[in-house]
């Protein structure tokens, strides 16, 4: 600090920007520490009405976009600020002025309401925009002008019409469309895991993850591979976002596949077809995963179990694909001065396997919600903090840890916020149009009842558009548009909203737009064409499982018998296996891989359990 009386432009300017980043950064610290306090206050609160909680859920979210996040010089700086700042505003209007809103039965009543509307939505729409591709954004708006002027459409697409004060106010001053499900249960669920993932992730846990990985096939074929595969796979248990996992853990296996002669672009595809499957690997799913359990109504754990041995096989038929590339490619393991100790993976293990103990064990074996699980791991987490591998203590790097931890959380709750209520806007639009309807019977139209060409129909779909916007976006508007027509061909609704999400999923490594593709290419600095084309060879086993799941049912209800699911998973694997050598195997075209493909594709689907 300056002495008393000292002018402020006496400070020399370099200790004041010092002084500014530190003002800043604690800023940034105090609000990530606000939003995370709130949503875990919501956990043991009680009830609050939904028109507070859900447009506090945004009024935390905007500052990371338009104020932390803003880009630019000063004064495009200061617009982003002022837009963020009035659609603060907005929200603390709808809280505080929630019990004359919930009597106008979610219609909008003078000017004031209007403009409030319209702002609200385009500071959602421009949110949507800064932190995700404008693709979603651009739908979201398509769809409102279809709310607006769909009456004016010729034939069964267009609608009865809907008064602007009754389509506005349903989405902004009553609980749909901005404070819909969906916004609920980002607020209410899927909060809590990000502040678990982003804790577990600021401590130890990941070098516990690598050590492990690296010892338990660091040194066979292909060796510095399958780490990344067994990596990305505990690594996307705790982040649920493919670009987050090729992000953190292929900053490591890359660089190390290719200091040992791998080829980048294969080095580059195996990050991104592992790190693709941490949405759908238990116990910490992606966001897709927790709108799943609401909307059918069922438990987390409940999701959990139906995913984990489709999961398995993800990075099963990842580990398979490696091998056989290793034949092909003459790829060693790691040296074994590189390999870390038993000692040190032992002593670092607990990082990560006593919160994924505490939530796993809370959700199987006692009554507590999912979210009360979560925020007593992410307790002990926390505690865990202070030592690291070797034992010590240091409150210091705990204090830094326990920083990053909150900013990581608050941020990511930001960044799915953005997509989660944008969405929202989209499925609001959708019911009260009946446009979801139409295209559903479009669906079965096209499909002429079967329901083998409305599943391709589908995926086709959320390949399609999971190529552009998140897979949690793409996830919610495939499974309204199409899960009505799947549940009516006889499909139950657990092997649909699965067959969507993961065909969702895969969408990452399916050009020509593959997030996972370009960020691996990124760090392994090649081109992503052949990163994209040897990541589809790698995972092409990858498409056969939600088909593969659906001819046997048994593997996503092990829960109902366990042996007949594990025999499904088996003889799915052998399948599989015997795919990944037809597409992979060295050498041209032969009978032998002529037979595994035809032998491949019977097991997958033929004698289903």
């Amino acid at each position: 600090m300056a002495p008393a009386g000292e002018n402020r432009a006496d400070v020399p300017a370099r200790p004041r920007r010092i002084l500014n980043a530190r003002l800043k950064s604690g800023a940034i610290l105090a609000w990530a520490t606000i939003a995370v306090g709130f949503h875990i206050y919501l956990i043991f609160s009680g009830l609050i009405p939904n028109l507070i909680t859900r447009p506090l859920h945004l009024f935390f979210a905007l500052p990371w976009i338009f104020i932390i996040g803003a880009k630019g010089g000063r004064l495009a700086r200061a617009i982003s600020a002022a837009i963020g700042l009035a659609g603060m505003a907005g929200c603390l209007y709808i809280v505080f002025d929630r019990d004359r809103l919930l009597d106008q039965y979610g219609s909008l009543q003078g000017p004031f309401q209007y403009v409030l509307s319209a702002l609200l939505i385009l500071v959602v729409l421009e949110m949507a925009r800064r932190a995700i591709k404008p693709v979603l954004p651009s739908v979201a708006a398509v769809v409102l002008l279809y709310g607006i002027f769909g009456d004016r459409l010729p034939g069964e697409l267009g609608h009865n019409g809907i008064p602007l004060d009754s389509l506005f106010g349903a989405l902004v001053v009553a609980e749909g469309g901005l404070w819909g499900e969906l916004t609920g249960i980002s607020v209410n669920v899927v909060a809590v895991f990000l502040i678990l993932g982003a804790l577990v992730a600021a401590g130890e846990a990941g070098t516990g993850f690598m050590a492990l990985a690296a010892r338990l096939a660091g040194n066979v074929r292909a060796g510095a591979a399958k780490v990344g595969v067994l990596a990305s796979a505990m690594y996307g248990t705790i982040s649920g976002s493919a670009s987050a996992n090729v992000a953190s853990v292929g900053a490591i296996t890359i660089p190390t596949m290719k200091r040992l002669g791998y080829p980048p672009a294969f080095a580059a595809a195996v990050e991104a077809v592992a790190s693709s499957g941490g949405q759908i690997m238990p116990p910490i799913m992606g966001a897709g995963a927790f709108l799943m359990a609401e909307m059918l109504r069922v438990t987390y754990a409940d999701i959990m179990i139906a995913a984990i041995l489709p999961a398995i096989l993800f990075f099963f038929v990842a580990w398979i694909g490696c091998h056989l590339f290793s034949y092909r490619l003459d790829l060693r393991g790691l040296p074994e001065n590189e390999m870390p100790s038993w000692g040190f993976v032992f002593r670092t293990m607990p990082f990560f396997l006593v919160p994924f103990g505490i939530l796993v064990g809370m959700l199987w074996f006692t009554g507590y919600t999912a979210q009360y699980a979560a925020v007593l791991a992410s307790a002990v987490t926390a505690l865990l903090m202070l030592i690291d591998g070797d034992g010590r203590v240091d409150f210091r790097r705990w204090g830094r840890r326990l920083a990053r931890g909150l900013v990581d959380a608050a941020e990511q709750m930001a960044m799915i916020a953005a997509v989660i209520i944008c969405a929202g806007l989209i499925v609001g639009v959708l019911q009260m149009t009946g446009l979801g309807v139409k295209l559903t019977s479009l669906i079965l139209s096209l499909s002429d009842g079967r329901l083998v060409l409305a599943l391709m129909l589908t995926a086709l779909a959320c390949i399609m558009l999971g190529m552009e916007v998140p897979t949690t976006a793409a996830y919610v508007i495939c499974i309204s548009v199409a899960g009505p027509a799947l549940l009516s061909l006889g499909l139950p609704a657990l092997d649909a909203h699965l067959f969507v999400f993961w065909y969702a999923l895969l969408s990452t490594i399916t050009p020509p737009v593959c997030g996972t593709v370009y960020i691996a290419a990124g760090i392994a600095q090649t081109p992503w064409l052949p990163v994209a084309g040897t990541a589809m060879r790698l995972g092409l086993g990858l498409f056969f499982v939600p088909p593969a799941f659906l001819a046997n049912p048994a593997i996503i209800r092990p829960d109902a018998d366990l042996v007949l699911a594990l025999a499904a998973a088996l003889k799915i694997g052998i399948g599989l296996t015997l795919l990944s050598y037809a597409v992979i195997g060295a050498g041209n075209l032969n009978w032998k891989r002529l037979v595994a493909l035809g032998g491949g594709g019977m097991l997958v689907f033929a004698f289903g359990f």
